[in-house]
């Protein structure tokens, strides 16, 4: 087996690995070409200091992915393919990309993904804090937010999928007098970033967002946060929870 920089492959063969080695996880994945082309525009992938693990008849096996922010590094994924999982790829792959990444690298995995968890601490991760998937699908109470000029909430130590440099080109701004919240899409609304003053005013934003389309969907929301009893409240659906890990900065 050899450690490779992602680079050396095209999107279509990086894509068709990234899936291959997510199959049979918790959640479905799906990942074309324009999704990882996606990936590596917003959330800043340095596809120089990612790395493809290569068997030996040049078959690509595995696959990590390392986000680059400064002194701030994210692992945006590793996946090995199914047929040589459990022998060492993750950790090879995972060596390297540390080897070349920044002082500090964070990650999220699954809560119920023990194996990654345990192989993440060996190499020094220490888990943050707890960050929850939600989806509000049903009907909920009418709701009205002020649409505002767009612009970033300011906020500090957001989840990397969510931070100002990972936004999108095009998203709304809404706002009521308990706090605001940045949303994007028609019929699946996603929440972007969220700041409330309580759960009252999560709640008045959530529903005024979800009143837009057919579907609300918010990702990585910390654990603790307004919005999570307010989707609660709602009638959300807590579709999984993910521990965030860090590897501090040595010394």
């Amino acid at each position: 087996m050899k450690i490779v920089a992602a680079g050396t492959f095209d999107a279509a063969r990086l894509a068709a690995l990234f899936e291959a080695g997510y199959a049979g996880y918790f959640v479905p994945i799906h990942v074309d070409e324009a999704a990882l082309s996606f990936m590596v525009d917003a959330w800043d992938i340095d596809l120089g200091r990612s790395r493809v693990a290569v068997a030996e008849d040049d078959t690509p096996i595995g696959i990590a992915l390392l986000g680059v922010r400064g002194d701030e590094g994210w692992i945006g994924g590793l996946g090995v393919v199914p047929e040589h999982r459990r022998g060492g790829v993750g950790r090879a792959l995972m060596d390297v990309v540390l080897a070349n990444a920044p002082p500090s690298v964070s990650l999220e995995v699954i809560e119920r993904n023990e194996p990654a968890i345990r192989l993440y601490e060996s190499l020094g991760f220490e888990r943050t804090r707890i960050l929850e998937v939600w989806s509000l699908e049903q009907d909920v109470r009418p709701a009205t937010a002020r649409t505002v000029a767009p612009r970033p909430l300011g906020q500090s130590d957001l989840p990397w999928q969510r931070a100002d440099r990972s936004l999108p080109a095009e998203y709304e701004r809404i706002e009521v007098d308990g706090g605001a919240a940045l949303i994007r899409g028609a019929q699946k609304v996603s929440v972007l970033q969220l700041e409330a003053a309580d759960q009252t005013g999560a709640e008045e934003l959530l529903a005024a967002a979800r009143g837009r389309g057919d579907s609300l969907h918010y990702v990585n929301v910390p654990e603790g946060d307004p919005a999570s009893a307010a989707l609660n409240a709602l009638g959300g659906r807590l579709d999984l929870r993910q521990l965030e890990l860090r590897k501090p900065v040595p010394g």
